[in-house]
């Protein structure tokens, strides 16, 4: 059972691992996006 329990803590170390790098990448595609518009709005466009 010891084992269990330690490959259940495993995956959820993992899990919450994977979902703080889901929402970093998220949020960093929505500051990007709103930080582009600012530039578009700007005059500065690529």
């Amino acid at each position: 059972m010891a084992s269990r329990t330690r490959l259940a803590g495993y995956f959820k170390r993992l899990g919450w691992m994977v979902a703080i790098w889901v929402l970093s990448v998220v949020t960093l595609g929505i500051f990007a996006s709103v930080f582009r518009m600012f530039m578009s709005l700007a005059g500065l466009t690529a």
